[in-house]
């Protein structure tokens, strides 16, 4: 990658921004990002200023400060949560490049942000270039655990699980990490469908290579989104710590699903304008038209639905108005957005905008449009729909910090951290 394409990357801006801001044409950035033409100092400059000015960060004085690590980072979801309990981010790794754009976008990093982690897991030496820290939280890839990973891979004949050389074993790239560093706590997501995979010897694995081989006490559970977002989203959540400290998942309170949000709170109000920088444009309430079925795809999914209906399936788009809960938010939201369709009176129905699908996966709250998105929609939705809910991450984590201080006191009395007993949060 040279230097222009390394700080476009840093910058948090894209092509387009880019182009915008430096008044050339698309096809030139194209050009100096594939290095076949070079920009003035200028501009390389400019973009190392905005970097500079990113990454000056003053923090606040704050009580009990820990450090992590943020693995398979996606768009930063364990970040927000571990940083609003006063986590310092050391380290973050993420091979998808438009995800590493919306990361660097939205969080001030004095580190760079990496590719690959097998480039850190191969030795002992590129190990030791991950730096010490307290914790670690990674959402490694859950596509092989997956039902629909799992039902792709099986149609094309292709392995899955661990036997997914790609991204089944990058657990084990997490587990090396851990084993090396000894962190005082970690915690780790995946789909629901990880303990069923494969007769629950996947899962099985997992928890044994966790506990037996590297000595750490752990504790599972399903959480589902819908406490604190309008969305049904199940995924499981492992944490552990290198000492028994009693931590256990059910001690954690919930929210009562049956107060939680609605679809409404979160979709766009009448009246409300969408920021310059977005892709999409609203006026008077009425979401730009390319978000509404086109009469061709709208003719198709109802066929679709129609034959597996016939067949006793349960195949199909879902259609939700402002009361509902939707169903989960998936990465091929794309490609038709039939897994959450919303109902528009006396019209087609329409996909989600990604500013809503910001708002569904809590990164902003209701009526907020914070996050920046500088990406594609398409890359938006695979970014929104691989994510973690982050108010469910963020009580995951207030709920884990007095355990994690309670393991790092134990190892360091000399530590200024006051314990209390842990209490439960809702």
């Amino acid at each position: 990658m040279n230097e222009f394409a390394e700080l476009l990357e840093g910058s948090g801006l894209s092509c387009k921004d880019a182009a915008e801001k430096y008044a050339v044409s698309l096809r030139t950035v194209y050009r100096w990002q594939k290095g076949t033409s070079n920009p003035n100092t200028l501009i390389i400059k400019d973009l190392k200023e905005i970097i500079r000015a990113a990454n000056t960060i003053t923090p606040p004085p704050v009580q009990n400060p820990f450090t992590f690590i943020d693995l398979f980072a996606g768009i930063g979801g364990f970040r927000k949560a571990f940083e609003s309990v006063n986590g310092s981010c050391l380290f973050t790794s993420e091979w998808d490049k438009s995800c590493r754009i919306t990361y660097q976008a939205n969080y001030a990093c004095d580190h760079p942000v990496v590719g690959d982690i097998r480039e850190y897991t191969s030795s002992r030496e590129a190990l030791d270039r991950i730096p010490r820290h307290d914790f670690l939280v990674g959402g490694f890839p859950c596509q092989p655990f997956s039902l629909a990973g799992v039902s792709k891979k099986n149609s094309l004949g292709r392995a899955h699980g661990f036997k997914d050389k790609t991204q089944g074993t990058l657990f084990f790239d997490l587990a090396q990490i851990i084993e090396h560093h000894r962190p005082a706590g970690f915690l780790l997501e995946n789909v629901k469908n990880l303990k069923s995979h494969d007769k629950g010897r996947t899962f099985d694995i997992i928890c044994k290579t966790l506990t037996e081989e590297l000595g750490y006490k752990i504790d599972y559970r399903v959480i589902d989104g819908k406490s604190w977002v309008p969305q049904h989203r199940e995924r499981v959540f492992i944490a552990g710590f290198r000492e028994d400290v009693g931590f256990k998942f059910d001690d954690l309170i919930i929210p009562s699903v049956t107060e939680g949000p609605k679809l409404g709170s979160i979709l766009h109000k009448p009246g409300e304008m969408a920021e310059d920088s977005s892709p999409y444009t609203i006026g008077d309430g009425i979401v730009a038209e390319k978000y509404t079925l086109s009469d061709k795809l709208w003719s198709y999914l109802k066929g679709y639905k129609e034959k597996h209906t016939a067949k006793g399936n349960g195949f199909g788009f879902s259609v939700f108005g402002p009361t509902d809960v939707t169903r989960t938010l998936s990465a091929r939201y794309h490609k038709d957005g039939s897994e959450i369709l919303i109902h528009q009176n006396g019209m087609r129905p329409r996909r989600l905008t990604p500013r809503e699908c910001a708002r569904l996966m809590g990164f902003d709250l209701p009526n907020e449009s914070n996050f920046k998105i500088p990406v594609s929609d398409t890359q938006a939705y695979r970014q929104f729909g691989n994510s973690v809910v982050v108010p469910a991450a963020k009580a995951i984590a207030e709920f884990m910090k007095p355990y994690l201080l309670q393991v790092m006191r134990a190892n360091d009395p000399q530590m200024l951290i006051p314990f209390d007993h842990p209490e439960t949060v809702a």
